[in-house]
């Protein structure tokens, strides 16, 4: 009777198109490795692989038990990883890509005390604004708030982050009007280099039509902190994330502008390569970031 063994033995001699190789990956001898696919031909009663000296191919059959044998390795792996981590603690390493501003608002705490709770497990926390490749940085999880255009990444949604425009009451006082966008021309309009592309377009919503203008400042950084400082000594206007100007715009010191337009809004997400199984750390992680974000939403929206 043919059984999940055989049917993995079977995928490994495809996989590594040799019986020598399969039997290296399995830890068979290359007689029983083919002994086993004859066997395995005899029950089905029909021929699965062409052999020659140089190489092996798939018969339609084979191609055919192939589709639904090549996955039972992976399974096997999966459920034997699953059962295991029932019965250990968490533990491991997590290489973890935030943005600067979630990073020094919220997570650096969040990930010490993570690690406070799970001892065994270290984090190696990355405050970056830039995009890049999860896979070939070897980054476990990322916080981000871009388009997500990678099929291969697993998106976790997380909140909706809303931006503003704001300057302090001093800079308004010497300042032209400010009710349109279009007034923003005439204005010191400090730009936000988040964005891989438009950083001085600034973009809103009114009456559900999309409206963008161009701005032109003294300055721009790729650090919301350093433009929040430059507002506050009163040199222009900034456009960006409401978090990172929440206190400032309670107390006073910083003052929301363009009441009549709808700022941009970006979704933030927790994102992972994609994994058959994704492992226990990554999983608790992910649950206790998504907790915190939406005890904080009132500061993103």
């Amino acid at each position: 009777m043919i059984g999940a063994s055989e049917l993995a033995i079977f995928a490994a001699v495809v996989e590594e198109n040799s019986f020598s190789q399969a039997a290296l990956k399995v830890g068979l001898s290359k007689t029983v490795i083919s002994k086993k696919v004859s066997a395995l031909e005899q029950e089905l009663n029909t021929q699965l692989l062409y052999r020659t000296t140089r190489k092996l191919s798939l018969t339609d059959a084979g191609k055919l038990l192939y589709k639904h044998a090549k996955g039972i390795n992976q399974q096997a792996n999966d459920a034997f990883t699953a059962i295991n981590e029932l019965s250990q603690e968490v533990s491991g390493h997590i290489v973890m890509s935030v943005p600067t501003i979630s990073g020094e608002l919220l997570l650096a705490d969040l990930v010490a005390n993570f690690c406070k709770k799970y001892p065994k497990v270290t984090i190696e926390l990355r405050l970056e604004n830039k995009l890049i490749d999860l896979v070939e940085e070897g980054v476990d999880l990322a916080i981000r708030t871009a388009d997500l255009a990678d099929s291969s990444l697993i998106a976790v949604p997380l909140l909706q982050s809303s931006w503003v425009v704001c300057c302090s009451p001093k800079y308004l006082e010497s300042a032209q009007q400010l009710e349109e966008i279009e007034d923003l021309k005439a204005h010191n309009c400090l730009c936000y280099d988040l964005q891989a592309n438009g950083s001085n377009e600034w973009r809103f919503t009114k009456n559900g039509q999309q409206k963008s203008i161009l701005v032109k400042g003294s300055m721009s950084s790729n650090n919301a902190l350093s433009l929040k400082k430059a507002a506050l000594n009163d040199i222009g206007l900034i456009y960006v994330p409401k978090c990172s100007v929440y206190e400032e715009l309670q107390n006073g010191s910083l003052v929301q502008m363009l009441h009549k337009y709808k700022a941009r809004s970006l979704g933030v997400f927790a994102i992972y390569p994609y994994t058959r199984h994704k492992p226990e750390k990554i999983t608790l992680l992910i649950e206790i970031i998504k907790k915190e974000y939406k005890s904080l939403e009132h500061i993103f929206n």
